[in-house]
């Protein structure tokens, strides 16, 4: 068995873990020579090879960690009384005793922090010294009464630390409070099992082997996983690595010398906010594109839903002479054709960074310029309609090749009328407690809407403020007589977009 390093003068020193582990009749010198045999090929800490080997359990290293550390319950009525932080580091097998002897001479000559030195003369890393400092300030608390109800329900916490005394620690202070935690030592494995784990939240050791915090949050949020609030937790509390995790993704930073209270607090606030951004990417994922959602959830303070007025450029899209063809197919073809024609339209919406607001029958409405705003968002209506009119134009000549070849009935003949406005709107969601939708309403959507029904065949037409908006572009369009529109008083301009 190895033996003690000789003890600093005046200091009472800390026997082995093992021989402690001896002393207390936990296990027998065979079983710790097999451990330390085992420790010895796959680097485990000795009281993580006695538990798989099956010599002990978990439990019964914890009491006896606690006995090496001298973390013996205080008398009642007395303050609690930390043990020393080289003791700590000592009992975790972090530092040997020769180490600590050394650094407290240097530490005496130079009256410098303990910890620095430690990391200093590299008898120990950063990471450890603040696992030391959690340990030993959770040491000198006494423990919460645990709570029988979790904060704010029943959270599943997915914990990933390389230290199985940190996983331990993380998962015994949040199971006290309500939590239900899974933890992986393996960084890779828990990306593996995230989907099957389906956490409500991640917690993070920052510094890793193979796979650190940063990346293994930054696959996190690429992936389908991406609405998954990730928490690093740090023992060095470096500005760089927390804008580099923040960067990547990262919903929050917590110290590990954080008190479970806290972590707790923030993980309720992590999860409230991402409850709300949930909340609106399920409001817009329906209407626009996950380009243009990701830009409101980036401000979603931006996006009013009571209701607020802004310049919008609202189309109005309908396809011509549709009831009458209708009637000359069967049902499940004349769905199948809308559904082609609706979703091809959509498309040239989304593709422009538009939103898409209601389906109408066999047109659509959409608006550019609400919840996001663009300086070109006219522009981005105009190419709208034209790839609409291009794509229209495309499933004209592909029915007619079918019909050539087939010359059943007759080829489907489908063409588009299309309006274009920009004003000023209001925008928000309207509707009641059982159904709401995220709209905009207001003089400019409705001459919008008459423009559109006023188009011909193929005919896009536009108000006089879009024209007016798009400076540079007015070789585009064809001004035409000014129209009586309902609810006007006097005629409207009119322009025709040529495309």
């Amino acid at each position: 068995m190895p033996t003690a390093a000789p003890a600093a003068p005046g200091r009472v020193d800390s026997p082995l873990f093992g021989e402690l582990l001896l002393k207390l009749g936990i296990v027998t010198p065979n079983q710790i020579e097999e451990a330390l045999a085992l420790q010895s090929l796959n680097g485990q800490r000795l009281g993580e090879a006695l538990i798989s080997l099956g010599y002990v359990t978990r439990e019964q290293i914890q009491s006896a960690l606690g006995e090496a550390l001298g973390l013996n319950a205080p008398p009642p009525g007395a303050l609690p009384i930390q043990p020393p932080l080289g003791e700590v580091l000592v009992g975790l097998k972090y530092l040997t005793v020769t180490q600590l002897d050394e650094a407290l001479a240097h530490q005496r000559r130079s009256g410098r922090k303990l910890g620095e030195i430690l990391v200093e003369q590299g008898y120990c890393s950063y990471k450890q010294l603040y696992e030391g400092l959690a340990l030993q300030g959770r040491a000198g608390r006494p423990e919460p009464e645990p709570r029988t109800q979790p904060l704010e329900g029943h959270h599943r916490v997915m914990v990933v630390d390389d230290s199985p005394l940190a996983c331990a620690f993380v998962q015994d202070g949040l199971v006290s409070l309500g939590y239900e935690v899974v933890c992986f030592q393996d960084p890779y494995e828990a990306l593996e099992q995230v989907n099957k784990v389906l956490p409500a939240i991640v917690l993070s050791d920052l510094d890793m082997p193979g796979l650190d915090g940063v990346e293994l949050c930054r696959r996190l949020k690429e992936g389908p996983t991406r609405a998954m609030p990730v928490i690093i937790l740090t023992a060095n509390d470096n500005e760089a690595e927390r804008v580099g995790g923040l960067r990547a993704g990262a919903d929050d930073y917590v110290n590990k010398s954080a008190s479970m209270d806290e972590l707790a607090a923030r993980i309720e606030s992590v999860m409230r906010r991402t409850g709300e951004t949930e909340r609106m990417r399920k409001l817009f994922a329906r209407y626009t594109s996950d380009a243009v959602v990701e830009e409101i959830l980036k401000s979603p303070d931006s996006v009013v839903l009571t209701g607020e007025k802004r310049e919008v450029t609202t189309l109005f899209a309908d396809i011509r002479n549709f009831t009458g063809l209708a009637d000359s197919l069967p049902p499940e073809q004349t769905v199948g054709v809308l559904n082609q024609v609706l979703g091809g339209l959509s498309d040239a919406v989304l593709t422009c960074g538009g939103t898409l607001d209601k389906f109408l029958g066999d047109g659509l409405m959409a608006v550019f310029g609400a919840p996001v705003f663009r300086s070109d968002d006219a522009l981005r209506a105009l190419q709208s309609a034209k790839m609409m009119m291009v794509f229209m134009g495309e499933l004209r000549q592909k029915a007619e090749a079918e019909w050539a070849t087939t010359r059943q009935g007759r080829p489907l003949t489908l063409e588009l009328g299309i309006g274009i406005n920009t004003g000023v709107a209001v925008a928000g969601n309207i509707g009641g407690a059982v159904r709401a939708e995220y709209t905009c309403i207001g003089d400019a959507v409705n001459v919008a809407a008459r423009l559109c029904a006023l188009a011909g065949p193929g005919e896009i037409l536009v108000g006089e403020r879009t024209v007016a908006v798009l400076p540079g572009h007015e070789a585009g369009f064809e001004e035409l007589p000014p129209v009586r529109l309902k609810g006007k008083p006097h005629p409207v301009p009119l322009f025709r977009a040529l495309w």
